[in-house]
């Protein structure tokens, strides 16, 4: 298994890359960085839900 971590500047550009991550049918997850509060992650189970406008993210 290959682990890639990428920074992005804006929530919809890593939004944008979740979605091409998805259409591939690969796994992905999300979340920010220190010192970001409140700290956040999105796990695979919720990427899809988080990263689709259409579907509430």
């Amino acid at each position: 298994m290959v682990r890639s971590t990428r920074k992005f500047k804006t929530e919809v550009d890593a939004k944008l890359f979740a979605m091409q991550v998805l259409a591939k049918g690969w796994s992905a997850s999300a979340g920010t960085l220190n010192p970001h509060q409140p700290k956040r992650v999105i796990g695979p189970a919720q990427i899809e839900r988080w990263a689709d406008p259409g579907l509430g993210g």
